[in-house]
């Protein structure tokens, strides 16, 4: 095969109608929190501060249930690949299942137990009175979120990816117009603060999952609505579907220990960089929801294609969707970087909390780039049955250099706000390089389906079409 007949126009298409809807979802979530920073800024920095530590804590759930995510896509795609439905139904409802247990494992914590939640991740009273009362209400708001996400998984493997968009739309629409009433009281109503926006949260959340069960049902999708077939489960197809997920599972985990680590040191800077970390990750949302959509096309057009035994389609694919993601998430970054004045003032930052939080965006740009390169990467492994590789990278360099370094500066030297950050990817540069090595191995290519597993025995990979395609 010649480097001019790889169907490029075709391939970006495919990438499109997959990756566009995801990033279209992803964005509008993050406008509706941009927006939720902006309407909360107006009341105070330390406000801004508190829900910002709340979402970190969000975000370990988020940890928590994404290894079952990342294992259920492998399943799910493959199986779609096959043609399989019974074996689309089963890994369906085991998701869900696990996914819930950690979604109202949270929402329990967080509604029963919000003062240890916030004496965790910092060290302010002030913030953490108001991370409290945020979170006896959001909690409710974690099993919603975690059914969304389950629903949105197996629409996007299955050709269905324009209905979580629908939700999303919905969800963010319902969000927005409810925070403006209940933080501000409006049309009567009390004004609430932080709490009306956790009680927008909730009733958004639920305006999503309702929007998009109607949508499937409407289209008559065979698989969403299919409960019988969700829970025939057997002890091979758990074992099979449980050492899978394991790696992907404790990659998370321990993924998500290790960032809550982090985001506990970076609670004890002072207030001024923990609202700048706040509207920070606010905006890595943005890069993460471009990011977000080269992923699911990644475990969609790899995951099909591995799963019907076409190895050198999912070979060709996987190195291109790396470096496709990159360029794009690059130019993204720069576009962020040329707008951060008017997009950090209108999200309440000044002073020195302005200057902190351009000073995160712009470490951020740099190492990104590289960042989204080895998640792509990883999650390539994961949708073609590799789930250990990228899972033991991530794991050995985050708990053997990014910890040491980051509690170290933080803890003990001291060191600025702005130079503990940069720690946080320090290993970015050199799991790069490893992740390389395997991804042109072509060795992370592990099929779960009959067809993909008698292809394997037969093939080998064509490294020499890259070598043309870099020329």
């Amino acid at each position: 095969m010649k480097h001019s007949a790889f169907p490029w126009r075709a391939f970006l298409g495919k990438i499109a109608v997959i990756a566009i809807p995801v990033a279209l979802q992803n964005l509008l979530t993050t406008t509706g929190s941009m927006v939720d920073t902006m309407m909360i800024a107006s009341i105070g920095q330390t406000e801004v501060g508190a829900v910002g530590l709340c979402a970190q804590f969000s975000s370990l759930m988020f940890s928590g249930y994404w290894g079952f995510v990342g294992g259920g896509m492998l399943f799910f795609s493959q199986f779609f690949g096959a043609g399989d439905d019974e074996g689309i139904n089963r890994s369906y409802g085991l998701t869900l299942c696990c996914m819930m247990t950690v979604g109202l494992l949270f929402g329990c914590l967080a509604v029963l137990f919000p003062e240890t939640v916030m004496r965790l991740y910092t060290d302010k009273t002030a913030i953490q009175e108001i991370g409290v009362s945020y979170l006896r209400i959001v909690g409710f708001a974690y099993p919603l979120m975690v059914l969304s996400m389950a629903m949105a998984s197996l629409l996007r493997c299955t050709d269905r990816v324009r209905i979580p968009l629908w939700g999303s739309v919905a969800g963010v629409c319902t969000n927005i117009l409810l925070n403006w009433i209940l933080i501000f009281g409006r049309f009567g109503a009390p004004a609430m603060g932080v709490r009306g926006a956790a009680i927008a949260t909730v009733l958004a959340q639920a305006v999503n999952c309702l929007v998009i069960l109607l949508a499937a049902w409407r289209s008559g999708h065979p698989y969403l609505l299919a409960v019988r077939g969700h829970f025939r489960w057997t002890r091979g197809f758990i074992r099979v579907y449980l050492k899978k997920c394991y790696p992907i599972i404790m990659n998370e985990v321990l993924i998500g220990i290790g960032n809550m680590v982090i985001n506990v040191v970076l609670g004890r800077q002072p207030e001024e960089a923990i609202a700048a970390l706040a509207v920070f990750r606010t905006l890595e949302g943005l890069v993460i929801g471009f990011f977000a959509g080269f992923s699911n096309a990644s475990s969609v057009l790899v995951g099909t294609e591995v799963g019907a035994g076409h190895l050198d389609r999912a070979y060709g694919r996987g190195w291109r969707l790396v470096y496709l993601c990159q360029g794009f998430i690059a130019l993204l970054g720069l576009v962020l970087i040329a707008l951060h004045k008017p997009i950090l003032t209108m999200m309440g930052m000044t002073g020195e909390s302005f200057r902190l939080a351009f000073g995160m965006m712009a470490i951020y740009l740099a190492f990104g780039i590289i960042r989204m390169g080895n998640w792509t990467q990883n999650d390539t492994f994961r949708a073609a049955g590799d789930a250990t590789f990228g899972t033991v990278m991530e794991i050995a360099f985050m708990w053997g250099l990014v910890l040491p370094c980051v509690c170290l500066a933080g803890f003990v030297f001291r060191w600025p706000t702005l130079a503990v950050f940069a720690l946080c990817y320090v290993d970015e540069p050199i799991r790069y390089g490893l992740m390389q090595t395997h991804l042109f191995r072509g060795k992370w290519i592990k099929p779960v389906t009959p067809e993909g597993r008698a292809a394997l025995l037969r093939w080998k990979p064509n490294r020499s079409l890259i070598a043309e395609d870099l020329e």
